[in-house]
């Protein structure tokens, strides 16, 4: 008898109250967030039929892109169905009857001390970096050290019952994380619908000039190129993959000649999802 597939649940890699789980609630409020201890095992989930979407998170706009995100991606065979951007809010959190004045030592994952490092100087704080922010938080509940503090989200805090002693610590006030959704089963989406964002990934030809002559399709034809990175795959130092966002629906005439174009110049080029543009997306223009 075939597993029934899991409609009300969404996964996320991480710990209870980790800021993944935090997008989940506010992007998906009827959905079960249910935490994953690997990004493999939050793939898995959904194409086990476990979940019905995984919420990951693939920048910041501070820390950049999220490790292996762009590497395991396109090995999930998942689709993209949805982006949300989501502001991320850092609290100091500390167990019950700790002060400014009592803590010595903050910890929380590299990039949220990095994105902090202000208030920990100010503070006189020493920073040790732990695996994960949520981690970090529940670790703290369970020694109940009144000298140490981590810096995690408000939920985090809820969850393992530890105080804010300052909020919205972050360094830069733009401090954004954009996460897909993924299914696995794409969306049907209707090409005039707009704006729309396609995500793909391709691998050019080892030859002269091979990126600049596959990307001139999209400059002659006009369609927007949001995004932009490489990374090696196979650990060859000669075998780089292209993750890209661009503006339009592959349907259209314009899109749909750019990607003729780049697969004539490409080994390989694969569509990773089309779908609805996030509004966060109109404040940035």
């Amino acid at each position: 008898m075939a597993q029934k597939k899991a409609t009300n649940i969404i996964a996320f890699q991480g710990l209870a109250g980790a800021y993944s789980h935090m997008a989940c609630a506010k992007a998906y409020p009827e959905l079960q967030p249910v935490p994953c201890q690997t990004f493999e095992e939050m793939f898995a989930a959904v194409s086990d039929g476990k979940a019905k979407f995984a919420m990951t998170p693939i920048e910041n706009s501070v820390a950049g892109r999220v490790a292996d995100i762009h590497r395991l991606l396109p090995e999930s065979g998942l689709n993209i169905v949805a982006e949300y951007f989501f502001r991320i809010n850092h609290h100091l959190l500390a167990p019950k009857g700790a002060s400014l004045k009592t803590i010595k030592i903050v910890r929380s994952h590299v990039h949220a001390l990095a994105q902090c490092g202000k208030v920990i100087h100010k503070l006189g704080l020493e920073p040790i970096v732990h695996a994960d922010t949520a981690g970090a938080a529940a670790e703290l509940a369970e020694r109940n050290d009144k000298q140490e503090a981590a810096i995690a989200s408000s939920l985090a805090g809820e969850i393992y019952g530890l105080r804010s002693l300052k909020r919205n610590i972050e360094d830069a006030h733009h401090n954004t994380t954009r996460f897909v959704v993924l299914s696995r089963e794409p969306i049907s989406i209707k090409k005039n619908l707009k704006p729309i964002i396609t995500s793909f990934v391709f691998r050019v030809r080892n030859v002269p000039a091979a990126l600049y002559k596959a990307l001139g399709g999209f400059a002659t034809t006009g369609v927007n190129m949001t995004k932009l990175e490489s990374y090696m795959i196979g650990g060859s130092f000669s075998a780089t993959q292209f993750y890209a966002d661009v503006d339009g629906h592959p349907e259209d005439p314009a899109l749909k000649l750019a990607l003729e174009e780049l697969e004539f110049f490409s080994h390989e080029v694969k569509i990773l999802g089309t779908y609805p543009a996030h509004e966060a997306r109109k404040k940035t223009k």
